[in-house]
Order: C-alpha cells, then structure tokens, then sequence
C-alpha cells in the first residue's frame, strides 16, 4: 500500500465497498466523493495498475464491460491499512470530540 497513490487508495476502498463493481460505477462513486469529474484517462490506467500488482481483479460482465473485486491480497493490504490508521486515531476520542 506504501506505493500507492491516494487515488488508487480510494479505489480500492470503493471496489471493497461494492459487490464487483463496473469502472463507470467506480467512476461515478469517485465523482460523488472528490466532486469533481474523473476521466476514463485518469481511471482506466490506476484500476489497470492496481490490477497489475495483484490488488484487484478485472473481470467480463460483456464484451463491453467489466467488473473490478478485491484480490485477497488486496483485501489484506486494505486491512492491514485500517490497522495502521487506528494505531494513530483513537476513534472514540475521534467521536467524542466532533
């Protein structure tokens, strides 16, 4: 996870987040949270990354659309992650204080 960028961070948490998402509804997903547009040359090449280093799987729903799942490892390195953030953020403090 070191290596990744924030974007391909976020990613991740929205693929974990779904049950095997589509890229256009990843994209959409994204959108929602950064608001702002994110284009199929910023998206398709992170998820293709993310792909390559074994964090997602890229599946056929068709011939002219697939799906993204979390790998187990890339189901272990988001934990992981989780685990490290907590180590920083006591999260009932957290609420308590908002």
């Amino acid at each position: 996870m070191h290596d990744l960028t924030g974007f391909q961070r976020d990613l991740l948490y929205v693929i974990a987040g779904r049950d095997d998402p589509h890229g256009l509804a990843i994209k959409e997903e994204l959108e929602d949270y950064y608001e702002s547009e994110i284009h199929h040359g910023r998206l398709y090449p992170n998820l293709d990354a993310l792909v390559d280093k074994g964090l997602v799987e890229k599946g056929e729903l068709d011939r002219r659309t697939n799906y993204y799942a979390l790998t187990q490892r890339g189901d272990r390195e988001l934990e992981a992650r989780r685990e490290w953030e907590s180590s920083y953020i006591d999260t009932e403090e957290t609420e308590i204080s908002l």
